[in-house]
């Protein structure tokens, strides 16, 4: 039986802590009674939606509970334990009593399909699994798969396949200040990239990574204690609670952002006058496109986030106008690997950026952030072992893009022999391979080019995806587009795939042929894209599980080399 210890009696320096968790303490006894979790129910009363809500000090208690019950059964630091449960206030507390008891975090996007979902459980080889009553069946039914998972726990009505409940988790534990004291590079999570270029790889955050993205995050934005925040992505309620924020629980599933309800997002901003909201581009497009066609203002929203791939110009324009006159939308910029490295306003995008944007110039995603290093090297498709190895590049030259900083992780506990590919060793530290194609500016900032896995290799040079889709996006009826190649590297043929506004779609042959002409015209109109000769329409582009945003080049690439047979 592992023994409890609680926080003030631990004989480590408090100031030696880096477990987030313990920033819950602090605002549960600022804040108290106030409400730290929102949660909308079905039911509404007298017209309004009702809510169950959880305070800063029940939260605090709650997660004190849970995490001196699963050290007192044995869970000890350092064990990794599976949390699969939808975002809601358990989710939440269940979070915090996991870094508070010490254990490493494993969270899976449940989007990315069964077979995904079970290959990185597997390999993440988690010692006990906190589920929903279906994932514990999963469990038990691929059993083999999970020979060290002992310590179990059903979230639901009932227990599942030789699972404690979570009701008897709290009873083994009490409320009482409890947090283990971690040092800076204790693991903290395991965390899986979407697989966009690859099968996912589970990154290693330490507790360092997590506490230094808190600060960052906060003193970038301005984000204080009091201010009520809407999270389109589960793990921001955790910034927000450990922040003195008050988290508002969307309606929506998590794993298919891009079908959410617009109206349920706007009806919980205007409920609570919520202050911020994170979420990825698919769902500011639809809430962006409902405000302007319903004439919604939501004018106590003065800070919109939207990360996980390039937010497109008309999206921000529109959520510019529905949001506080003062107010603003941010784009920060990073990787699974990497997170916060740079940000960009919309007031910024929408000026002297988006005319650059539209010309070929790419995206630009702002300046770094303040503890962030960076450089833009020659691009080499291999691993780099040292930054003795590195070429930097000059400002707006295309290469790619490494970074090194606090926030950055240091390596791949999963699928380990991409480390060699991702990491460059600098003496004792290591910068890592965003894997991202762009160039610093005059004024250090970054300006992104597309994924260097997707850049096009012709006979006659290299094409890079945003810069080619910029030009593109600008016909009136091109909701996006994705440039890929056909072919061998060195020899490939670009290919420039569109997708339409639903309103604008061609019903007619007739149609299709006009704008596939006028996309041809667009392309012999700029030297960038003078290329490209092949163009094909696609209904509805196949895009990433976590933000439903990011396009799979790599799925396209197949299905148009199928097509231009």
């Amino acid at each position: 039986m592992a023994q409890i210890l609680p926080l003030e009696t631990s004989n480590i320096d408090a100031a030696a802590n880096h477990n987030v968790a313990r920033r819950l303490a602090a605002q549960a006894a600022e804040l108290g009674s106030r409400v730290a979790i929102a949660v909308p129910k079905s039911k509404k009363r007298g017209g309004k939606r009702v809510y169950d809500t959880m305070s800063f000090e029940e939260l605090e208690a709650d997660s004190n509970r849970i995490a001196s019950g699963l050290a007192e059964w044995g869970v000890a630091p350092g064990m990794r334990i599976a949390l699969l449960v939808p975002p809601s206030s358990e989710f939440i507390s269940l979070v915090f009593a996991l870094f508070k008891a010490g254990a490493v975090i494993v969270l899976i996007d449940p989007g990315m399909g069964r077979r995904n979902l079970l290959r990185c459980l597997a390999e993440a080889e988690p010692e006990g699994m906190i589920a929903i009553p279906l994932a514990q069946i999963v469990r038990v039914l691929f059993r083999r798969k999970f020979p060290r998972a002992r310590f179990n726990v059903t979230v639901g009505s009932r227990r599942m396949g030789g699972a404690i409940s979570l009701a008897e988790l709290r009873r083994r534990g009490r409320s009482a200040e409890f947090c283990y004291p971690a040092a800076d590079r204790d693991p903290a999570a395991l965390l899986f990239t979407t697989g966009s270029t690859g099968p996912p790889k589970g990154v290693l955050y330490r507790h360092g990574n997590f506490d230094q993205q808190v600060t960052e995050l906060a003193d970038f934005y301005g984000i204080r204690p009091g201010e009520v925040d809407l999270p389109g992505f589960p793990l921001f309620g955790l910034f927000n609670c450990a922040l003195g924020v008050t988290t508002v629980i969307p309606q929506m599933d998590a794993s298919r952002p891009a079908r959410v309800d617009p109206s349920l997002i706007c009806e919980a901003i205007r409920d609570w006058n919520v202050t911020q909201s994170f979420g990825s581009p698919a769902i500011w497009n639809r809430v962006g496109q409902y405000c302007e066609k319903h004439n919604v203002r939501l004018p106590s929203l003065s800070r919109v986030l939207s990360a996980g791939a390039p937010v497109p110009p008309h999206v921000l324009a529109k959520m510019k106008g529905a949001i506080a006159t003062e107010g603003d939308i941010h784009t920060p910029y990073g990787a699974t690997e990497a997170l916060p490295v740079a940000s960009i306003s919309a007031s910024e995008v929408l000026g002297e950026t988006q005319y650059a944007w539209a010309q070929g110039g790419g995206t630009c995603v702002g300046r770094r952030f303040p503890g962030i290093r960076w450089k833009v090297i020659r691009i080499v498709d291999g691993p780099i072992s040292s930054l003795e190895e590195v070429l930097e590049l000059a400002a707006n030259e295309i290469g790619e893009l490494i970074v090194s900083g606090p926030v950055v992780t240091t390596q791949y506990v999963t699928r380990v022999e991409n480390n060699a590919l991702a990491k460059i060793q600098d003496g004792a530290n290591f910068w890592h391979r965003i894997g991202d194609a762009g160039y610093l500016d005059r004024q250090d900032r970054f300006w992104f080019c597309g994924r260097v896995a997707h850049r096009v290799q012709t006979e006659r040079g290299v094409l890079y995806t945003e810069p080619c889709e910029g030009i593109f996006n600008q016909h009136p009826a091109v909701f996006r587009s994705a440039l890929v190649g056909v072919g061998p590297a060195g020899r490939q043929r670009p290919v420039l795939i569109a997708e339409t506004w639903p309103e604008r779609r061609p019903r007619s042959r007739a149609a299709r042929r006009k704008l596939l002409g006028e996309l041809g015209e667009i392309a012999a109109g700029h030297e960038l894209t003078r290329e490209i000769q092949h163009f094909i329409l696609h209904r509805s582009l196949p895009v990433d599980i976590r933000h439903n945003a990011k396009i799979f080049r790599e799925q396209l690439a197949v299905w148009a080399t199928r097509r231009l047979r």
